[in-house]
């Protein structure tokens, strides 16, 4: 293990995309793309030919541009390739009015009404709850002295979180827990599991909210969940339907939870390999100092951040991205990872620097779909380290870093599984009550 980075050299031959060993480590073929062919068409796994956008000016001018539209309609797609974008089951299920899916003006208003219901306040008065339950999941392993860090805290932990957030009772958030366990599985596992689990978690949706909108009192109440507030929320009389309040609860769930996974197993890997990096932050905190964690989250984002690809993307009319004609109908993607690497915006890019200041990274994105959850990604990712590195201090990694298995996917970046040991917490039993752990 060590703090330098290997960058690949200039004469590296074009890179293969999407094999497991591009999954394992994707930053040298990125670094050959951004250098040779920074606005490249590919075919993808799933037989989509796509543009991938890798350098920062490039990524950020994509972002914002709103002849890029999220609306899949917009995709001028053959015949093999139809249904193969965005999240499988989300058409038939009716879920695609969420703010993934939609351009202004339909997103400017559903966007400004879901603001109203997700707001930083709501999310500050949620942080006792995103400790306890950090402190319980820890609390189930660190009498032990090993864990899987995957599947033993990183899943369970934001499903948690955003089911008491959305208001999902806490005898009904078991089969949110399995349902989410396939989507996470999505890289390797059928498409229709998938779907079969969106459909279960769509109906479980518009139940809910049917029955909190028939019970919903007059006034909000103190610390009021996030589905009554979605049904709260209007503008000008203007309410959220429940089809739209079901598709932006799952959404909600959907987009938030695999990204806080992989943003806590990235991080604590990159910190695990990378000691005096992952020292200075225990100094830090013994210190009971957060600035070296707020920045350091931050870093972790851009070294390694869990969503390697933005959502998709549509050409409506004919435009250039770096210097590249692109035509309508053609899908775009701009890889994140890609252009947070960026030696031409970022110092160093392939050096791990949690005091990083100037640090502008394209992690949640940029312009109007920048994401609505990450001031809770951010939370629960400072809670989630923070613990870890102060109650179990010389927490390292079980297995060579060569053993381990990335998931394969499209969209997001995330470990199958980090097996860690440490000392044995003194006074630490596994706590009666904590939550169940499934395996992703």
């Amino acid at each position: 293990m060590t703090d330098q980075p290997h960058p690949p050299t200039a004469s590296a031959p074009a890179p293969a995309l999407f094999t497991w060993e591009f999954a394992t480590d994707p930053y040298p073929a990125y670094a050959w793309l951004r250098e040779h062919a920074p606005v490249h068409r590919t075919r993808l796994p799933s037989g989509v030919e796509a543009w991938l956008v890798t350098r920062y000016a490039d990524a950020k001018q994509a972002l914002a541009d709103q002849r890029l539209s999220k609306n899949p309609a917009h995709h001028d797609e053959p015949a093999h390739a139809k249904g193969r974008t965005g999240i499988p089951g989300e058409r038939k299920a009716e879920l695609m009015t969420h703010l993934l899916n939609i351009d202004p003006p339909d997103h400017t208003r559903l966007r400004r009404l879901v603001s109203k219901a997700f707001t930083p306040r709501r999310v500050a008065e949620f942080a006792p709850r995103v400790q306890e339950l950090t402190d319980r999941l820890i609390d189930g392993f660190a009498a032990r002295g090993s864990a899987d860090l995957i599947h033993e805290f990183a899943f369970p932990l934001p499903i948690y979180a955003i089911c008491d957030m959305l208001g999902v009772p806490r005898e009904d958030q078991d089969d949110f827990r399995d349902w989410a366990g396939m989507m996470i599985r999505h890289g390797g596992g059928p498409r229709g599991g998938v779907a079969r689990s969106v459909k279960k978690m769509r109906g479980y949706l518009a139940e809910l909210i049917h029955k909190k909108r028939e019970a919903l009192p007059g006034e909000p109440a103190p610390g009021e969940d996030l589905i009554s507030g979605l049904i709260r929320a209007s503008d000008h009389g203007e309410h959220l339907t429940e089809n739209e309040a079901a598709a932006m609860a799952f959404i909600l769930l959907f987009a938030g939870f695999e990204t806080t996974v992989n943003l806590i197993g990235n991080g604590m890997y990159a910190l695990l390999t990378h000691p005096v990096q992952r020292e200075r932050l225990q100094e830090s905190l013994a210190g009971r100092e957060r600035d070296l964690l707020e920045s350091g989250v931050e870093e972790l984002l851009r070294y390694d951040g869990p969503v390697e690809l933005a959502t998709w993307r549509f050409a409506t009319e004919p435009l250039t991205v770096g210097g590249q004609d692109i035509a309508p109908g053609d899908p775009v993607l701009v890889v994140l990872a890609a252009a947070d690497r960026d030696p031409q915006r970022f110092a160093d890019p392939d050096v791990l620097d949690l005091a990083r200041r100037d640090n502008q990274h394209l992690g949640y994105g940029h312009g109007i779909h920048y994401c609505l959850g990450a001031p809770l990604a951010r939370l629960e990712g400072q809670t989630a380290l923070a613990a870890l590195l102060t109650r179990l201090p010389d927490l390292r990694l079980a297995v060579d870093p060569a053993d381990l298995r990335w998931r394969g996917g499209l969209i997001m970046r995330g470990l199958r599984t980090l097996p860690v040991e440490f000392t044995p917490a003194a006074g630490d039993t596994p706590e009666k009550g904590a939550p169940e752990v499934v395996e992703p």
